[in-house]
């Protein structure tokens, strides 16, 4: 599900968005895994990877002018997977980037 974003709203709130998106990505990648052992690597990459792929929906939705609602829970999921709560919910609110 994506909700559509205006051609006017998408300009307004572009470098908010893509700054939102891009120091979520950064986050993402400045983890480490929570325990020791592959166990713990194997999943922490796989969060990582969850977390990155669930951006690149935002960014493809975004592109086309709507916010990609799928990979906005996508990401915040795997954020919150690793120990990101608060960037999950950073994630979660460009949803509602147009409401301000």
């Amino acid at each position: 599900m994506s909700k559509l974003i205006s051609p006017e709203d998408r300009q307004k709130y572009d470098q908010i968005f893509m700054q939102v998106v891009q120091s979520v990505q950064v986050e993402a990648q400045g983890t480490k895994p929570q325990a020791a052992g592959t166990l713990a690597q194997m999943f922490h990459r796989e969060q990582v990877t969850e977390a990155l792929q669930g951006c690149a929906m935002l960014i493809a939705g975004w592109n086309e002018g709507r916010v990609d609602e799928a990979g906005a829970r996508r990401a915040a999921t795997a954020l919150r997977g690793l120990g990101l709560p608060e960037v999950a919910g950073r994630v979660e609110n460009l949803v509602h980037i147009d409401e301000a």
